[in-house]
């Protein structure tokens, strides 16, 4: 019986990682391979059976985990962030979930057959989208400019606002209609409100005043604060039914914005967190679905699917949005993205068996219901989403432009060269001189310290895929590349090798980027060949002029900098491995000039 359960255990865990890795190796979204992996494992093999393993844990982990989730998306939620999209995000919360609310109720009522209170409160349900399933998409799609953050606002926010209007319309119906509920209703709208504020804002406190007065260990910060998370969480349940969700997020969203202690620590730990609480969590929704029920072949089902998507987002977004700086192409994006995840179907289960408990017999339909929208929306909008973020120009899920932190004069004509082949390129340099020579020659050129407080706020990185560190201070290299890794992964921040005989011990291998070009690429070695009259020059490689054409006419000391492929896309050329080089591409290298 221990061997099954630790079997079980550690299946969903690897399946649940393996599909996060497999989904990135073939670029698409990973919540798509989740349901997938587990449905599979679970009502087709009968290999997991989340309910035997798990019993009445089920819930509260499933509870648990979503709290850590929303505090993590709350984490990424900035008060900045409000000053362009505020007003949108603030209709979506509010105008938008009524709507939501009021037509996925409808549908309910005149295409599935439910009774009112029913169907008012599926309504509800569907109102949430949340970060379990818009951060996978997001980070699927990488979308361009304010629909990022708008799509990720909404989506985090309307979790937390969702389980509560859910909790309020089931106390409504519990308390025999509307008139006897609506007080009800109003005092728990009031106390989610109050408790939400004060739990929240108060755990954030919490975290930052250990921090500030150094009362924690760093081994401990991360533990602490996940510690302090659960509590709040779970105080905020008991005081006022599902306002822990609301109470985590706003407590994410408190420390995100405060300026007195660095928390990017936590936020890194909640990040990886997130990563695996989020891919357990769907290999056991899609393991817990039944293979067998009326709804999933009742064609009303479906009719009430395609209302969902087709007309209750389209339309709540068009309201929310009316007189909007968001242009047409960022509204129809933002109507063509509300997947349900993981808070809907624990909400949903959780007042199915209530509402049975309490004589509503056709409350055993919700399950199903809310199972099929959640693989259904997740479906739609996993695989057409980032098609329709292409096609408006609003995505770039794998960007080739490339960030130069420094700008001496051998970095602007190599950047000069990479725009010739239509690169996209962008600089940052701390010395006005460079900054200025480069916005002459026509280059995206930035004045600014790139290890600056709010330079990341200040750069526009649409199009922008990786950070090439280039500056003659090897230190500020390997900073910048340690501050990019988050924009850009590891496998995306560069910078030259540290200048050698210095008196000072090499910088550890992990604080800093990839090494760029090859082993002599250091920074006084390609300031002095440039100034020594070499030149960049690019090649273009064909079946008689090849790299061992080109070797052979420039000699060993030709260094190889970057590939652009027919595709448009730019490999650059660091000491760890070669690239494979075929006809069609061109090599951007630095040469000796030849007769």
């Amino acid at each position: 019986m221990i061997q099954d359960i630790l079997l079980g255990l550690a299946s969903i865990v690897v399946l649940g990682i393996a599909a996060q890795w497999l989904a990135w190796r073939l670029k698409l979204p990973s919540i798509l391979f989740l349901l997938v992996v587990g449905f599979l494992a679970g009502p087709v093999a009968g290999f997991i059976d989340p309910d035997a393993l798990l019993g009445d844990l089920l819930f509260p982990i499933v509870s648990l985990s979503v709290a850590v989730i929303l505090f993590e998306g709350g984490l990424s939620l900035k008060i900045s962030e409000l000053g362009e999209i505020g007003r949108v995000i603030r209709n979506l919360i509010s105008v938008g979930v009524l709507i939501t609310w009021a037509l996925a109720g409808f549908l309910a009522f005149a295409v599935l057959g439910f009774a009112f209170p029913l169907a008012a409160l599926l309504g509800a349900v569907f109102v949430v989208t949340g970060p379990t399933v818009i951060v996978p998409l997001l980070r699927h799609i990488q979308p361009e400019g304010r629909i990022g953050s708008t799509v990720k606002w909404e989506g985090i926010v309307n979790d937390p606002i969702g389980a509560i209007l859910a909790v309020l319309v089931f106390e409504v119906i519990v308390a025999g209609g509307f008139e006897q509920g609506a007080s009800v209703a109003a005092i728990g709208i009031f106390r989610a409100a109050t408790v939400g504020g004060i739990l929240g804002l108060a755990g954030a406190g919490v975290i930052v005043l250990l921090l500030k007065k150094h009362w924690v260990p760093d081994f401990l910060q991360n533990p602490i604060a996940l510690a302090i998370v659960l509590l709040v969480f779970t105080s905020s349940n008991l005081l006022q039914e599902e306002s822990g969700l609301l109470t985590v997020t706003l407590m994410g969203s408190a420390l995100a914005s405060q300026r007195i202690v660095t928390v990017k620590h936590i936020v890194q730990f909640k990040e990886n967190l997130g990563v695996l609480l989020l891919s357990t969590l769907f290999i056991i929704l899609a393991a817990r679905l039944p293979t067998q029920d009326p709804v999933y072949t009742s064609a009303t089902s479906y009719v009430f699917l395609a209302g969902l998507i087709v007309v209750v987002r389209p339309v709540s977004v068009a309201i929310s949005t009316l007189g909007s700086n968001l242009n047409w192409k960022e509204r129809v994006l933002l109507g063509f993205m509300a997947p349900r995840g993981i808070v809907a179907a624990a909400v949903a289960s959780l007042f199915a068996l209530k509402l049975v408990e309490e004589g509503y017999a056709d409350a055993e339909r919700l399950v199903p219901v809310t199972f099929l929208v959640i693989v259904g929306t997740v479906a739609v909008y996993g695989l057409s989403a980032p098609a329709v973020a292409r096609w408006l120009g609003l995505a770039n899920p794998n960007p080739q432009g490339l960030l130069f932190v420094g700008a001496s004069p051998w970095v602007r004509e190599l950047a000069q060269l990479l725009v010739s082949e239509k690169v996209h390129v962008a600089l940052v340099d701390t010395n006005y001189g460079n900054a200025s020579a480069a916005r002459r020659a026509g280059l995206r050129a930035h004045y600014m310290n790139i290890l600056a407080e709010g330079a990341m706020e200040d750069l526009e990185l649409d199009g922008i895929g990786r950070l090439l560190a280039v500056t003659p201070n090897d230190e500020v290299n390997a900073l910048a590349a340690l501050r990019f890794e988050d924009v850009f992964g590891r496998a995306g921040v560069f910078q030259l090798r540290p200048q050698a005989g210095k008196s000072t011990e090499p910088l550890a291998r992990h604080l800093g980027g990839r090494l760029l070009f090859n082993e002599q690429a250091t920074y006084t070695h390609l300031a002095e060949r440039f100034a020594h009259g070499a030149i960049f020059k690019k090649t273009k490689l064909t079946e008689e002029s090849d790299f061992e054409a080109y070797r052979q006419r420039y000699g060993d000391t030709a260094i190889p900098l970057f590939l652009v492929k027919e595709s448009g896309d730019t490999v650059v050329f660091g000491t760890e491995s070669m690239p494979a080089l075929k006809t069609g591409q061109t090599l951007i290298s630095l040469v000796d000039p030849v007769d």
